[in-house]
Parts: structure tokens; sequence; C-alpha cells
């Protein structure tokens, strides 16, 4: 009897890719989840400071994008503006997107006092979003 050649890749080489694959799939994965969490109390609106809400459906990737761009923005501007998120997939956070003409993505910035400041619609630049951010912590209007 011959003993039996392995040709084509070995055993350790398999399971190698394989522990690739399901790191790979669980970092995709992770990296889809939110930064840090977001209030989700829009009743927060109009209770003296500015506020930013994003309207943020999970189900899409337009959200995730304006996430994003809050999470680069929200320690400078924490102390002086509320971040909150007006969640598509429940009524409240539905009632103000159509309230405001939000679609997944949409930033709202509102006065301390709830008044409608601006609303920047999808794709959204991020020096744009930091100026209206600025303007809104400071008391400016556009």
């Amino acid at each position: 009897m011959t003993p039996k050649t392995h040709i084509g890749i070995p055993r350790w080489g398999k399971w190698l890719a394989y522990l690739g694959v399901i790191l790979a799939v669980g970092a995709l994965i992770w990296s889809q989840l939110p930064r840090a969490a977001y209030s989700t109390d829009l009743a927060r609106v109009g209770k003296g400071r500015p506020a930013l809400v994003l309207a943020y459906d999970i189900q899409s990737m337009g959200g995730m994008t304006g996430m994003g761009l809050l999470d680069n923005l929200r320690g400078e501007f924490s102390d002086r503006v509320e971040f909150l998120v007006a969640d598509l997939g429940v009524p409240v956070g539905r009632e103000f997107a159509q309230h405001f003409g939000a679609i997944n993505g949409t930033v709202t910035l509102l006065s301390g006092d709830g008044t409608h400041l601006r609303t920047i619609h999808p794709p959204i630049a991020a020096d744009v979003l930091r100026q209206a951010v600025g303007e809104a912590a400071s008391g400016q209007t556009r």
C-alpha cells in the first residue's frame, strides 16, 4: 500500500480560513453598532438647550452615516446641544419625521425653546453640519 498524500490546502489552513471569515463577519457586525447611546426621548426638545435630532431607521444605512457624523461632533458640543435620535421604527419618531419632513439620515436642529432652526437632508457634508451645530449652540439662527 502506498501512503495517502494530501494535495491542496492542509487541514490547519482550512481552519485558519474559517476563523478569518468568522472574525471578518464579526468585525462587520460590530462596526454597524452605534458608537454610544443616543437618547430617543424627544420630550427633551424645547427644555432650554438647543437640540439636534437625527431621523434614524435601523433598517437602512443612511442613518448610520449621519450617526457617524454626529459621533464626531458630540464631544465638542454635547455640553451645549442635546443630541437625540428620532427612531423611525416607533410612532413618536415617525410623527417627528412627518412633522419636519425628515427621512432616514436627516438632521433637524431646534432652538432651546423648540423652535425649528434648520433641517439638513442627506447626504450631509461634515463641515455644513459642524457650522449648523455651532450656530445652534451659540444661539444664532440662519
